[in-house]
C-alpha cells in the first residue's frame, strides 16, 4: 500500500499534501464563504465539494500523480465516496463541536488522508489507465 522506505513514496505523500492544502484552502474557503452567506452547513458541504472537485484533479493528475494514467471516472467516483464520507464525518463531528467551520475542517482533514490511498491505489495506478 505504501513503501515506507521509498523516497518516491515520500515524495508523493509530500506533493500530494502540498496539492491538498491548496484543494483544502478552496474547497474550505468555499464552504466558509458559504456557511458565512447564509447557506445551510450542509448545502455549502456538498456544492464547494462539487466545484473541489473539477479543482482537485487538476492539481493531483498534474502535480502529485503527474505522468502516471488516471481515470477521470473513477477519480469522479472516488469523490463521490469521498463525499459520503467528508457527509457523514461531518454529521458525526457536529454534533461534538459547536461550530460549523471547525467541523467542517476536521472532517476534511481526515478524509483527505482516506482520500490519498484511494487516488494512488485506485484512480492513478497503471491498473487504472
Amino acid at each position: 500500500m505504501f513503501d515506507w522506505k521509498s523516497p518516491r513514496e515520500w515524495k508523493r505523500l509530500f506533493r500530494y499534501y502540498q496539492a491538498g492544502v491548496i484543494n483544502m484552502a478552496f474547497g474550505y474557503g468555499l464552504f466558509a464563504l458559504f456557511v458565512w452567506a447564509g447557506m445551510d452547513m450542509y448545502v455549502a458541504q456538498i456544492v464547494s465539494h462539487v466545484l473541489g472537485v473539477a479543482f482537485n484533479y487538476f492539481t493531483y493528475s498534474r502535480y502529485t500523480f503527474a505522468g502516471q494514467p488516471g481515470s477521470r471516472m473513477r477519480f469522479i467516483l472516488s469523490y463521490v465516496g469521498n463525499y459520503v464520507l467528508n457527509l457523514a464525518t461531518l454529521a458525526l463531528v457536529a454534533t461534538v463541536v459547536e461550530s460549523p467551520y471547525v467541523a467542517g475542517l476536521i472532517a476534511t482533514i481526515f478524509v483527505s488522508v482516506v482520500n490519498f490511498f484511494v487516488l494512488k491505489r485506485l484512480v492513478f495506478s497503471e491498473k487504472s489507465a
